[in-house]
């Protein structure tokens, strides 16, 4: 049986079983995938924070979405055509808002340094980073370095590449990895059949593609669902009311509201029966 996906949370309360994930950090707000966006993830109260890794050309672990750079930094090219010390000098702030110049890249070791004792993490491993090896691939060198934040039982790992789910368990049985569902690698499969196959703990899948008997199927088999990326509050409540674990979002703090809205209401719905 999978560890529940909300037990990750340093703060759980029992019964509070649902989990605020802050897509990119509070990225509605911050520059995604950067310290401030953590900062802001922590400081609004969401659960835990999802960013994206990748490898260096000298294969250092950094965070960071697209795999070409212009999007969001002053650069141009690839995440992998850059050294660590090359990408550290790129300013990745300024494209979202002035007021965040010179904000740079982060390695994966930084973001679990401010996040240790704080948030939780689920670590996305691009597609882009993950080769036919797993000894010294991504997907090991991300082990070690959660290994020396010390936040084991406080990281979950996925990736849309079931490679890397594979590589990552064949390295670490115990490690608690969430299949990123894309039709072209699973088809039709039920949830349980894609989790059975890859050895996988957790079920993540975008709002569009979460059908009402992958709800019955998870539920049958307990498998923790969340879903991305929802930024409103009406489709938050739709999916909090059918029950699903947890939620990516890049409005943290408005979530939190809803959050603590619908099980206020649950609880008086709950007294008056």
């Amino acid at each position: 049986m999978p560890r529940p996906y909300h037990l990750f949370k340093y703060n759980h309360r029992e019964g509070d079983d649902f989990t605020i994930i802050a897509h990119r950090g509070a990225s509605a707000y911050y520059p995604e995938n950067t310290l401030p966006s953590f900062e802001g993830a922590i400081a609004m109260g969401a659960d835990m924070a999802e960013f994206d890794v990748q490898l260096s050309s000298d294969k250092e672990v950094v965070v960071f979405h697209d795999e070409k750079i212009s999007r969001c930094t002053d650069g141009r090219g690839k995440i992998s055509d850059y050294t660590l010390a090359q990408l550290k000098k790129l300013d990745a702030g300024s494209w979202y808002n002035k007021d965040f110049k010179d904000t740079s890249i982060p390695t994966l070791a930084e973001v679990l340094d401010i996040c240790k004792n704080k948030i939780a993490v689920n670590i996305e491993i691009k597609t882009e980073a993950v080769s036919k090896m797993f000894f010294g691939g991504i997907e090991e060198k991300c082990l070690k370095i959660v290994e020396q934040s010390g936040m084991n039982g406080h990281v979950v790992f996925s990736s849309f590449d079931p490679r890397a789910i594979m590589h990552l368990k064949q390295i670490d049985t115990t490690v608690t990895v969430a299949v990123l569902y894309e039709k072209k690698h699973y088809g039709s499969k039920l949830p349980s059949d894609i989790m059975d196959s890859l050895g996988a703990d957790v079920f993540n899948c975008s709002r569009s593609d979460f059908k009402k008997k992958w709800l019955i199927n998870t539920k049958l088999n307990n498998i923790p669902v969340n879903i991305y990326t929802v930024n409103d509050a009406k489709n938050m409540k739709r999916f909090i009311n059918m029950g699903v674990s947890g939620i990516f979002t890049n409005n943290p703090d408005i979530l939190k509201r809803v959050a603590a809205d619908v099980k206020k209401k649950q609880e008086n719905e709950g007294r008056k029966r």
